[in-house]
């Protein structure tokens, strides 16, 4: 089983997206508001060159930013 943690904010539109998408496809995640957890909000600047970009997703070290759904199914393997 592959380790999906999303980095997002309730405010982002594109974060539900990702998070209806994962749902969807039954696939169990850890969600990190980066507006409550600023360790969280400098990893995500570290992975997107200094911006707070998100959604962003680490699969199992695989980081993706702002991914598409058919980013999403092939790291996921779906």
């Amino acid at each position: 089983m592959l380790t999906v943690t999303l980095y997002s904010a309730p405010w982002c539109g594109y974060c539900r997206i990702a998070k209806r998408f994962l749902d969807d496809q039954q696939v169990p995640y850890i969600e990190i508001d980066i507006d409550q957890d600023e360790e969280a909000a400098k990893r995500v600047e570290q992975w997107n060159n200094g911006d707070r970009i998100i959604p962003t997703l680490d699969i199992d070290g695989t980081v993706l930013t702002n991914p598409s759904p058919t980013q999403m199914r092939q790291v996921l393997g779906l």
